[in-house]
């Protein structure tokens, strides 16, 4: 018997919001789509929220995910771009629930951890691990995409028997304890 489940996972953003879309089949994930919504192009805060509200919704009504992995917000020093943030975010979750997702939230730090094996990682060495990994053909224009598949690939790996026994303090330690995750 085949077990298929798809995660739909979220990088949330009043500027862009970005998405991936991954089907697990028999424990083997593969990346069926991931893209961005760009929100710069509208002045008024509440429209950007409505179109996030609308696109999570679409994604959850064409690709039938059975669970929703978010990146939640950072604290950073501006107080009102954390607002945003936040308010994206609950938008997000907002619509998932309303297809009946659960929700699972997790820190950016846990995310980068979990697909590179450093918290401290950068977008682009996210997006080259997952660029590996799922073999995806080509790179985004926004790493945003990248960060939603991310948060629906660590969603998935949380969930499994691959996690890390230890923690590990490199990429290289973790590389040589983890031979199943690290693609050559």
């Amino acid at each position: 018997m085949r077990k298929e489940r798809i995660i739909l996972g979220i990088d949330p953003g009043t500027t862009v919001m970005g998405y991936g879309i991954l089907k697990i089949v028999d424990n083997k994930p593969s990346v069926v789509s991931m893209g961005v919504v760009e929100l710069k192009k509208y002045d008024n805060h509440y429209i950007k929220l409505k179109k996030i509200f609308d696109t999570v919704v679409r994604l959850c009504d064409t690709y039938l995910p059975d669970e929703l992995a978010i990146e939640a917000p950072f604290f950073g020093k501006n107080v009102q771009s954390m607002l945003k943030l936040g308010r994206a975010q609950g938008v997000a979750m907002a619509a998932a629930l309303s297809r009946d997702l659960p929700v699972f939230e997790y820190a950016p730090l846990k995310i980068k951890m979990a697909i590179t094996g450093n918290g401290r990682s950068s977008k682009e060495q996210v997006a080259n691990f997952l660029n590996k990994y799922l073999k995806i053909e080509s790179e985004p224009k926004y790493l945003d995409a990248t960060d939603g598949l991310a948060a629906a690939l660590c969603h998935y790996f949380q969930n499994q028997s691959l996690k890390p026994e230890k923690k590990v303090n490199s990429w290289k330690e973790f590389m040589s304890k983890n031979p199943t995750r690290v693609k050559k």
